[in-house]
């Protein structure tokens, strides 16, 4: 199973302060900034370099630099909080958006928007922070597969077996990197221990 949960002392407690319930959505957000840069850092590890050379102010030295594109595509609206990371981290990363609806009824998620860069060739970064039934993560990523997506790996702060068992089922070759695997789903497909619906955690919505 390609499932990487991060062991960072620095993401362990950013994800505690995800988790806390009194922590404002001020402090929340940048918790899941902090962390989600970590986590980015991670799931980046298998990006091209090319080597060449530099002249440093005493000498020329071997040196290497990113020779593959990459491309951030957040699910909406929680995987938003992680665009920001990835802008910063690679400034030149093209960037597309998927939004995906879940039913509280059914769990299910719809697909009300859809806006992709030609990703052909790019490293590929599919972010939502909750990976609960798998769902909307698996849908995303076969729209980003069918736009010529590749390699593509998941970034997620927090997954459900239940939830990467399905993903992984659809997607063997999409790796997957999160600060965390807990425990189960809840009878209304939420996570636990969890740490509640992200996105109203960070806008302070309901």
């Amino acid at each position: 199973m390609s499932l990487h949960v991060v062991d960072h002392p620095l993401a362990k407690h950013l994800l505690t302060g995800l988790r806390d319930a009194t922590t404002p959505p001020d402090q929340f957000r940048r918790y899941s900034d902090t962390l989600s840069t970590i986590l980015i850092l991670e799931a980046t590890k298998e990006v091209r370099t090319q080597q060449g050379e530099v002249e440093t102010p005493l000498e020329t030295t071997p040196a290497d630099r990113l020779s593959q594109g990459l491309a951030v595509v957040p699910i909406l609206r929680a995987g938003m909080s992680m665009l920001d990371p990835a802008l910063r981290l690679f400034p030149n990363v093209a960037v597309g958006y998927i939004g995906l609806e879940r039913s509280h009824e059914t769990a299910v998620a719809h697909s009300y928007y859809c806006k992709l860069p030609m990703l052909k060739g790019l490293f590929t970064l599919c972010c939502d922070p909750m990976l609960a039934t798998g769902g909307s993560a698996s849908q995303a990523v076969s729209l980003l597969k069918s736009h010529g997506g590749g390699p593509i790996v998941m970034v997620t702060v927090v997954a459900a077996p239940e939830g990467v068992t399905k993903f992984v089922t659809d997607h063997p070759d999409v790796p997957i990197f999160t600060a965390a695997l807990d425990r189960e789903l809840n009878d209304m497909k939420y996570i636990l221990p969890g740490l509640g619906d992200y996105g109203d955690r960070l806008y302070g919505t309901e």
